[in-house]
């Protein structure tokens, strides 16, 4: 298994401002070459493509980078759902306040008279 050239087609550029792991690309030990490919094999030597680092130092980074990126994605879907449940109850409040009736309403008031009764009376001992 040697280099046939063909990697230099896939051949990615260093990333600004992140690592190579973390922007998906992919090391190829024996044509010593980054690149951006979606298969865990080497499109030129068919030998299996690093995807993590090895230093210790960069796998703390990755492993760092791997985490904000995962409590962001939270964080957004935590946002979403608020902004569903913001929107609903208002549509919910217009729906109900046209579906009430005046039967609705009386019976409310008479039970709200009947509760006051109850609550002046004494209670015997």
């Amino acid at each position: 298994m040697t280099c046939k050239g063909i990697c230099t087609r896939y051949k990615a550029q260093k990333p600004v401002g992140t690592g190579r792991y973390a922007s998906g690309q992919k090391r190829c030990q024996i044509c010593e070459i980054f690149i951006k490919w979606e298969g865990l094999w080497c499109p030129c030597c068919g030998y299996r493509l690093r995807t993590k680092p090895r230093n210790l130092k960069y796998k703390a980074k990755l492993r760092a980078r791997v985490e904000a990126d995962q409590l962001e994605a939270v964080a957004v879907k935590a946002a979403e759902v608020e902004e569903i449940e913001l929107v609903e109850p208002i549509a919910v409040k217009k729906a109900t306040k046209k579906a009430k009736t005046t039967k609705a309403k009386t019976t409310k008031v008479k039970t709200v008279k009947a509760m006051k009764k109850v609550a002046v009376t004494p209670v015997a001992i």
